[in-house]
């Protein structure tokens, strides 16, 4: 429904649509029209299955709706262009998938809520040209998928955080006109990363045999002690030193965008796509499809499996070898293909 000329206010019965209606109105977008009055409390009973809300670019005026922050499935919220006056709820952390936020050239008040430091596959945050006031969160340091950072134009006080520099992902940062003082922070050198990634690269495979030789030694003691059957070697100790948060962003860039190129396979629920992270590991990954009925139960029988399975143990000594983990998978993932066959 965007660039239009629609006048009015948004109805509240939008909070009843089905999820595939919801879908052609926000997907859509209503940007670039006339709508005005106050932004619409009903849309915190949205499904979870929504994804993105986009309102710019209209005449809407009031505050922002408590029940917004209930979406806690939501990638996009954009109701930047409006005149929207509040402060910004320190809920706003409760959107924890969220990946874009533009609330920007509005009249919003107050301090930047602390708690948005916990969005951590946050990429773009734009809250320019507003009347925030007193300083940037330290916290904001561990934004680490950031890569737009917007705060231009505010009333903003105090110093940069030096803590803005482990954002190593950050291409565009905009500070201007605001009342900040002290240094500039030093910026992230990619040569500088390199450099640690090449050292890690010769610093990596010695930890790693050094804990390999631990753990067959170890693995002898208990032998002698219990008179117990061979350990086994495979501890998935060494993938735990490599483990990281992956962002959504990346995961779209791994796989071309979700790509049928890199298809793996489809099944009721979910597809598979094959990716390569920005460090060179090949990973599969699964996409379920929230928009058929079940998915969401499917997701979380999935993730209560993975959970489970003794290769997440804690302690090294109760989890099974890297054989018996994909045994227990291809068990789990036969009964989902049973399950799909008898639908």
């Amino acid at each position: 429904m965007g660039s239009n000329l629609l006048s009015g206010s948004i109805p509240t019965s939008v909070g009843r649509l089905r999820a595939g209606l919801v879908l052609l109105c926000f997907e859509k977008k209503l940007l670039g029209n006339q709508l005005s009055g106050s932004v619409p409390s009903c849309l915190g009973n949205l499904t979870a299955r929504r994804r993105k809300i986009s309102l710019e670019s209209n005449l809407l005026t009031s505050t922002i709706p408590p029940t917004l922050w209930k979406l806690s499935y939501i990638l996009i919220l954009d109701l930047s262009s409006n005149s929207l006056v509040c402060p910004l709820s320190e809920d706003v952390g409760k959107l924890k998938v969220v990946t874009e936020v533009n609330l920007s050239n509005n009249h919003l008040y107050g301090a930047i809520p602390s708690s948005m430091s916990g969005l951590q596959d946050l990429v773009s945050l734009s809250l320019e040209n507003n009347n925030l006031e007193r300083h940037i969160p330290s916290s904001f340091g561990n934004l680490l998928s950031l890569e737009l950072l917007d705060l231009s134009k505010n009333n903003l006080s105090g110093v940069v955080p030096k803590s803005l520099e482990a954002l190593i992902h950050l291409k565009y940062l905009n500070l201007s006109f605001n009342t900040l003082q002290g240094e500039i922070p030093t910026a992230s050198q990619p040569h500088s990363r390199k450099a640690r990634i090449s050292t890690l690269k010769y610093i990596i495979p010695g930890i790693t045999s050094a804990i390999l030789l631990l753990a067959f030694i170890s693995m002898l003691i208990l032998r002698r002690k219990r008179g117990n059957a061979l350990v086994a070697t495979n501890t998935a100790l060494v993938p735990l030193l490599l483990c990281r948060r992956v962002s959504y962003l990346e995961l779209l860039r791994a796989t071309n965008g979700f790509s049928a190129n890199n298809l793996l396979g489809t099944g009721g629920f979910s597809t598979v796509y094959r990716g390569t992270l920005s460090d060179g590991i090949d990973v599969a990954v699964k996409v379920f499809n929230l928009q058929v009925e079940g998915g969401f139960k499917s997701f979380d029988k999935e993730c209560e499996m993975l959970s489970n399975t003794p290769c997440s143990a804690e302690s090294p000594q109760e989890r099974i070898n890297m054989q018996d983990v994909v045994v227990t998978l291809k068990k789990n993932q036969d009964k989902a293909f049973e399950g799909c066959c008898m639908r």
